[in-house]
């Protein structure tokens, strides 16, 4: 799972649209800070959460899963945010019903070979136990001194 910064680069420069699996709406969460901070870089992201189903976030309406997001959305990335044991059925169900999908994007922690395999033979790019915001600061000069800029504006001292 070694990327180059131009691989990455260019996942993330050609990427419009992003369905972001196992977004939450605590603004403490991970997911939700991530996808925060992607809608902030001129990303669309729309969340897939059976549980926020119906909800709003960052604009767009959650949806339940993969197959809920109509074609028209366009969506060319799947960022997963769950546990290594789901990625074979998101994986599924995003090459069954995603039909502008061109990434399977794992956070960091999740490793799938069998899932990934799969994706690629679709057709599909696909990274692994990496973060796109992490990957996105490093990439575009966004890093600060003092650690990742997680995208909290802070009052100047």
């Amino acid at each position: 799972m070694d990327y180059s910064d131009e691989h990455l680069r260019d996942v993330l420069k050609s990427t419009k649209v992003i369905a972001c699996v196992g977004v939450s709406t605590n603004p403490v969460r991970p997911s939700y800070y991530v996808a925060r901070y992607l809608t902030l870089k001129g990303y669309t992201v729309i969340g897939v959460n059976p549980g926020h189903a119906g909800k709003t976030l960052f604009g767009q309406t959650i949806a339940a899963s993969l197959s809920d997001i109509p074609d028209t959305a366009n969506v060319d990335m799947v960022d997963i945010f769950r546990r290594p044991e789901a990625v074979p059925g998101i994986v599924d169900e995003a090459i069954a019903t995603l039909p502008h999908l061109r990434t399977i994007w794992m956070q960091i922690g999740v490793i799938h070979a069998e899932a990934a395999q799969k994706a690629e033979s679709a057709g599909l790019t696909v990274i692994q136990n990496r973060c796109p915001k992490i990957e996105y600061q490093r990439l575009f000069g966004e890093l600060r001194m003092g650690g990742f800029n997680t995208g909290v504006i802070s009052s100047k001292l």
